[in-house]
């Protein structure tokens, strides 16, 4: 239980990451209708969260509330680079990091999850993967 109880906060640390990816290209995007989009994914990575944290709890463990060590390194590694300005890299760093992202959480859930964990992290890969499909209409 400890371990599934582990995997899935790691799971947990990626999703507050694309929480937090979002924040900044939302407030860098001037077009509507990308903000629009990157709004309703943000919203998305939000209600992961509160199921997989829920999960956590019902577990027995304690879900962690942000992105964890390796997270804020990310994070701070970005800030130091920089965020994208433009549409076109907006669109394309929110692609590539729902890639990334949805990579890695695969590899930290791939133990011995019990039934109803397996399928609530399914359920929240695919979803990213309609995340990408709605990110890359806007580089048409």
């Amino acid at each position: 239980m400890d371990e599934q109880i582990k995997e899935l906060n790691a799971f947990l640390e990626g999703e507050f990451m694309g929480i937090h990816a979002y924040e900044h290209y939302i407030k860098n995007t001037e077009d509507a209708a990308i903000k629009k989009d990157l709004q309703t994914i943000q919203q998305n990575h939000k209600m992961h969260a509160i199921f997989v944290a829920e999960r956590i709890q019902n577990l027995g463990g304690e879900a962690v509330d942000d992105v964890g060590l390796v997270g804020a390194f990310q994070e701070r590694v970005q800030q130091v680079k920089g965020y994208p300005k433009d549409s076109r890299a907006i669109i394309d760093g929110a692609i590539h990091g729902e890639e990334f992202g949805s990579d890695m959480m695969a590899e930290f859930v791939k133990g011995d999850l019990d039934l109803e964990s397996r399928n609530i992290v399914q359920s929240i890969l695919n979803e990213h993967k309609q995340h990408i499909e709605l990110l890359k209409k806007h580089l048409k």
